[in-house]
């Protein structure tokens, strides 16, 4: 029993010695006498004790690392302090171990002076409006530096924005000033449209008005058009009437009886409108006259 538990304890110490488990997140840099020998993938593996050695342990999943806040200077030279996060990933262990001393520093260095320098070429508007542009420049960047590293920058993200307070004052006197200006701007509009509404409602009124005003002048026309035309109707329908009266036996002796008639009510107005006497030069003839009249009575009672 004893020497069952000697064996059993060497071959453990065995294995310890000669195998290597490599777990499945990580990736394993293994030197002989100094020198790379071979990366060792997630698994079992064998190595000679005291020739080789685990020299490097990289995580081969996708890691993220907050990159400190610090203060940049925008185009328009306001000072800003900006803080991001940056993902990337182990690719080559054998260049993450002899590429570089150590890589996770490299990157984090490396974005915050990236982007400083494409801060510097932005407006602070701009890397508010343009956040996604900014991370994608910055990516590309640091992605074509590191290619030696054996690491892959997959995206880095620009977490907080923060202006010094004298900036953040003067942006909120800015956007109120901007939207007192759009009110004005509102309000001149409607003012404006209202005066265009009103100058079109007087102008289509005066058009009904004369419109109206036009088509009363053609009634009253065609009225008197059509009175002036049932006047000289009546009136050639009695001057016929007339001359036909005139060509029937004692057409003639009345007409003149009738002429007589009107004569001596006319002069009867005028003579009791007028304040002198009025003696017209046919009283000469009065006699004549009645000797007239009284020559039709007989021939009408004949």
């Amino acid at each position: 029993m004893v020497l069952f538990t000697i064996l059993v304890l060497i071959a453990l110490f065995l294995f310890k010695v000669f195998f290597v488990v490599v777990p499945m997140r990580e990736s394993y840099v293994v030197e002989r006498l100094g020198k790379f020998r071979a990366v060792f993938d997630p698994g079992l593996h064998i190595i000679i004790p005291f020739f080789d050695r685990i020299a490097y342990r990289h995580e081969i999943r996708e890691q993220v690392y907050d990159i400190p806040a610090q203060h940049c200077i925008t185009k328009d030279n306001i000072q800003v302090e900006i803080d991001g996060l940056v993902y990337l990933k182990v690719m080559d262990p054998k260049l993450a171990s002899y590429g570089i001393g150590d890589y996770r520093n490299a990157a984090i260095n490396l974005a915050q002076t990236t982007m400083r320098s494409e801060v510097g070429k932005l407006s602070l508007g701009q890397i508010f409006s343009e956040r996604e542009t900014l991370n994608e420049t910055i990516v590309r960047e640091i992605d074509r530096a590191s290619e030696s590293w054996g690491i892959k920058m997959y995206r880095y993200e620009v977490a907080n924005i923060a202006p010094s307070a004298h900036v953040v004052t003067t942006l909120e006197k800015q956007m109120v000033a901007e939207r007192d200006r759009r009110a004005d701007i509102t309000l001149a509009t409607a003012q404006k449209e209202a005066k265009i509404n009103m100058s079109e409602g007087e102008r289509q009124e005066a058009i009904n008005h004369s419109v109206g005003e036009r088509q009363r002048r053609i009634n009253i026309a065609e009225g008197k058009a059509q009175e002036i035309s049932l006047l000289a109707e009546a009136q050639a329908q009695g001057i016929a009437m007339v001359a036909e009266a005139i060509n029937k036996p004692g057409g003639n002796k009345a007409i003149k009886m009738r002429l007589v008639d009107q004569f001596v009510d006319e002069l009867g107005k005028i003579l009791d409108g007028s304040d002198i006497s009025v003696l017209p030069s046919e009283m000469a003839r009065v006699k004549g006259i009645f000797e007239g009249v009284d020559q039709v009575s007989k021939t009408f009672k004949n």
